[in-house]
């Protein structure tokens, strides 16, 4: 299977890479009062909230496009390359809304295709 690669700006911040918990916790009382945990290491699901902020990881209108086009694809998944050549099979996390958000660097009423947004992508890691 071919997996698409997203290419992405190199200063485009990965906000949320320490807010990650690689471990689920259950726990529960028995009849007795017993405390009952159960532990297991996850296995995938780990979420990427990658952005510039105000300051950095400006993309191009046609950017954006691109990445909304591959957004309103099911089940797509592919591959993302940070900056320090990690590479993460992902797909678009839904959960939380839009996966791809954007808004005008400079606010024109009829943008072109090479004008700058400051960009959000929500991911999730797969296998």
């Amino acid at each position: 299977m071919q997996l698409d690669t997203i290419t992405l700006p190199d200063d485009l911040l990965w906000i949320n890479e320490f807010d990650w918990n690689p471990v689920e916790q259950s726990q529960e009382r028995s009849l007795t009062g017993a405390l009952l945990v159960q532990e297991q290491i996850k296995m995938h699901g780990r979420p990427i909230l990658l952005t510039g902020g105000q300051n950095a990881g400006w993309v191009s209108r046609k950017t954006v496009s691109e990445l909304q086009n591959l957004s309103s694809e099911p089940d797509k998944v592919m591959i993302l390359t940070l900056s320090d050549m990690r590479q993460l099979n992902v797909i678009f996390d839904r959960n939380a809304g839009s996966p791809v958000s954007a808004t005008q660097v400079i606010e024109e009423a009829y943008p072109a295709d090479n004008s700058y947004y400051h960009l959000s992508l929500r991911l999730i890691t797969v296998s």
